[in-house]
């Protein structure tokens, strides 16, 4: 589990697919840019990135991108699966409770976050991974902390 229930949106992407699976909560790249003229252009796709240097982020990956054979089951709409190759929803501003922080990292509430490695959240820039927003708490037992993500519309 990678986000608590206790979200707050206020703005989202839905122009995006991926093509990985993926746990929702981390920071999702650009990883081709598509012609931004049309919703469905395939090549318009994020991901996480391994190496954040020079990444663009996009915003918080909000559902979970699995590889399942649709010949044998049904997605789960219910624990907002997307099927390895869809569309993503993306939220770029918004305050989440999230676990996918980079391991060894000591947070406090007024932090800088900042893109880490595969999308994790960390605190240090030492990676060049840009800003995506400020950290609200520290990290609780569970090893979640509250984020505030202020992207832009790119």
């Amino acid at each position: 589990m990678a986000l608590k229930a206790d979200r707050i949106h206020i703005d989202s992407r839905i122009d995006y697919f991926m093509n990985q699976t993926a746990e929702r909560g981390g920071v999702v790249c650009v990883k081709t840019a598509g012609s931004g003229a049309a919703m469905d252009q395939s090549n318009q796709a994020v991901e996480y990135a391994s190496n954040p240097s020079g990444a663009q982020p996009v915003g918080v990956l909000m559902c979970d991108v699995v590889d399942l054979d649709l010949t044998r089951q049904h997605m789960n709409w219910h624990k907002e699966e997307v099927q390895k190759g869809g569309k993503v929803t993306v939220w770029t501003k918004c305050q989440v409770t999230t676990d996918y922080l980079a391991s060894g990292i000591t947070v406090s509430a007024g932090d800088t976050a900042y893109l880490g490695e595969d999308g994790r959240y960390t605190n240090v820039d030492t990676l060049a991974g840009g800003k995506v927003g400020t950290f609200d708490s520290i990290k609780n037992q569970e090893g979640f902390a509250k984020i505030s993500v202020n992207l832009p519309r790119s």
